[in-house]
């Protein structure tokens, strides 16, 4: 799947493709919906599906104080994308310049003349151009004045109110990891290289794969059952503490992941580390024996929550 620069040409062989158009943070149901009647429409006139995104975030370049709040990265949108079934990912870099373009603007310049589009779907709710001052009903005017269709998908709902990324980042605040699932049609995964740590996991028979949390949310404190993605594709069943490790000084925040039955070196790598159930909240320990005792134990607990 090829990623394009929202800034310059399509190459020829994806031009006059059918754009979903969003920022699919999470790329939970909506946004699913959204990207899979894109991709419907293109198949059905065969023609390239496209799926657009933005970086940074809106929210970023507006309020870069902002506490973390991502939900995915571009390269996990980008194996996301693809796996639906799209055949490229556009990223339009959310900067001044971008953000100055007017609605038209935005239209003509970008999703015409650089990419030639036939068609572009958007849910019902999306908002562009400089102050938001384009909608899913001026989209659709823009579309006929320029000779391309626009068709705005309505919410996904669950229980009685819309699938959105604020609704996935309350569940995961609270440590809601089926309802994370539930949201998103899948775990909810951190991915990140492995970085070199203090190495005391290993003197007690835990080395853990320590990835920086980034700019994602940070999830609800705590030790988890999770899942890892090595880089040969492989999946490995493991336990992670996600926090500050209050045992340790200086605390420091990090996704600390324990691989059950695996050895090797995964320094430098990048992993990606999905997150089944929370099992308990972090605690300070006043010795290695009682944190070992209770590693062993979030070990089998984390086992069992995962085989089941």
């Amino acid at each position: 799947m090829e990623r394009l620069d929202g800034g310059s040409a399509a190459p020829a062989h994806l031009r006059g493709g059918v754009v979903a158009l969003g920022n699919f943070d999470g790329f939970h149901r909506g946004h699913q919906a959204v990207v899979g009647r894109a991709i419907d429409r293109a198949r059905a006139d065969g023609r390239p599906a496209l799926v657009a995104t933005f970086d940074p975030h809106p929210v970023r370049f507006f309020q870069p104080d902002a506490p973390p709040f991502r939900l995915t990265t571009l390269d996990q949108r980008q194996r996301l994308f693809g796996e639906a079934g799209a055949d490229a990912m556009i990223v339009f870099h959310f900067d001044a310049a971008l953000a100055g373009l007017s609605a038209e603007a935005f239209v003509a310049e970008r999703l015409v003349d650089l990419f030639g589009v036939a068609g572009v779907v958007t849910g019902e709710d999306f908002t562009f151009g400089r102050k938001r001052s384009g909608n899913a009903a001026v989209l659709a005017e823009l579309a006929t004045r320029h000779g391309f269709f626009a068709e705005a998908v309505a919410p996904v709902s669950l229980d009685g109110e819309p699938v959105s990324s604020s609704r996935i980042r309350d569940a995961l605040q609270a440590g809601d990891c089926a309802e994370v699932a539930r949201l998103l049609t899948r775990p909810f995964a951190i991915e990140g290289i492995v970085q070199h740590g203090d190495k005391l996991g290993r003197t007690i028979g835990y080395p853990t794969a320590n990835i920086d949390l980034d700019r994602y949310l940070r999830p609800k404190y705590g030790v988890y059952a999770v899942r890892g993605r090595l880089p040969d594709g492989r999946m490995v069943d493991g336990a992670a503490n996600l926090g500050v490790r209050p045992s340790f000084d200086p605390p420091k925040e990090l996704l600390e992941p324990y691989f059950f039955d695996f050895s090797g070196d995964l320094y430098g790598q990048t992993i990606e580390v999905e997150l089944h159930a929370w099992l308990r909240g972090e605690e300070k320990f006043d010795s290695l024996d009682a944190l070992t005792a209770q590693i062993d134990a979030d070990c089998l607990e984390a086992r069992r929550v995962l085989a089941a």
